[in-house]
């Protein structure tokens, strides 16, 4: 099993390229979901996404 901050990394970068090279108009807060479920992120992560793509806070790990 992972750590957690491991999963958010994860997450992180997967939205990052989902954006990047798959689908550049998805909606932030599908992704986000889709991601939180892929991930089982807490609550706290999942909002913690929704910062990261408002530009809010740095990616984990930075």
């Amino acid at each position: 099993m992972q750590p957690k901050k491991e999963d958010l990394r994860k997450a992180v970068k997967w939205i990052s390229q989902v954006k990047k090279y798959e689908r550049p108009d998805a909606p932030n807060q599908d992704l986000v979901e889709e991601a939180s479920r892929n991930f089982d992120l807490s609550p706290t992560d999942t909002e913690f996404l929704y910062r990261f793509l408002r530009g809010e806070v740095d990616a984990p790990g930075q």
